[in-house]
């Protein structure tokens, strides 16, 4: 019997493989987003009503701003690259909450949102752009519907997939937060570290089409690693690359990004 289960738990998730759109990394895919996306949108509106939006400030209108730019220019990349069906998916939000936090999320379908306390590192639009074009690419990838599907394998067990939301709310709400980038669990860091790189590649990609110049990525980064006053945990023990890991791996993919920002 035991032996059954492991065969069917490994043809589930087999069956379940998908690839992330652009980058063709194979993806666990037991939740679609648009199973995710009631979650999305009530959990995206309750921080709405929770936390005191700025959107009608000068930031604010930065945030705004940079951002229908970004989605314009990543729903015609995607278009292009025929993924109408994604491009089309998106309803995106952009709002700018009053907090220290220096962070920013966007949750599957396009609800973003930057904290008031990221805005003096980003040094203006280019800088929202390179943060903008990591948080849209989590989206565009699937990230969090990946994660949800990792999330549920190794807290409920495959067995009880197809039930979770109905039998187990509390726990499955959790696995949410962690997914959309809102908690997390030891055991999912290395797993996150990967969707952050992957998102930084996409996003150097996403912003440089978008008309903003990618060579400010690895700067902005150079000011996060400064703000960090050497505080940062161990790589090992973060949810996020080390900046200084962040910065080579841009670098290393600066040249094609380039070519989409000097329309070679």
């Amino acid at each position: 019997m035991k032996k059954i289960a492991i065969l069917f738990c490994a043809g589930l998730i087999a069956y379940s493989c998908a690839k992330v759109p652009l980058t063709g990394r194979n993806q666990l895919a037991l939740v679609s987003n648009e199973e995710i996306q009631p979650m999305v949108n009530e959990q995206y509106d309750q921080v709405l009503k929770e936390e005191k939006v700025v959107t009608n400030t000068a930031d604010g209108q930065k945030v705004l701003n940079v951002g229908k730019r970004m989605a314009e220019a990543v729903e015609s990349y995607l278009t292009a690259q025929g993924y109408t069906d994604l491009a089309n998916s998106f309803d995106w939000e952009f709002n700018l909450l009053q907090s220290d936090q220096v962070n920013a999320w966007c949750m599957p379908g396009g609800k973003v949102a930057f904290y008031t306390g990221i805005m003096p590192l980003t040094q203006g639009e280019t800088g929202i752009a390179v943060v903008m074009g990591h948080e849209i690419a989590h989206a565009v990838a699937s990230h969090s519907a990946e994660r949800m599907s990792n999330g549920m394998i190794a807290n409920l067990g495959v067995s009880v997939l197809s039930t979770a939301i109905g039998q187990n709310p509390t726990m499955t709400q959790q696995i949410f937060l962690q997914s959309v980038g809102m908690g997390s669990e030891l055991g999912m860091l290395s797993f996150s570290r990967k969707h952050e790189l992957e998102a930084d590649e996409l996003g150097l990609t996403f912003m440089a089409i978008a008309g903003y110049d990618p060579r400010e990525a690895p700067l902005f980064w150079e000011r996060m690693l400064a703000n960090e006053n050497g505080q940062a945990p161990p790589e090992f023990l973060s949810t996020h690359p080390a900046s200084q890991t962040r910065i080579d791996k841009l670098n290393k993919h600066m040249s094609e990004a380039m070519k989409y920002y000097e329309g070679d």
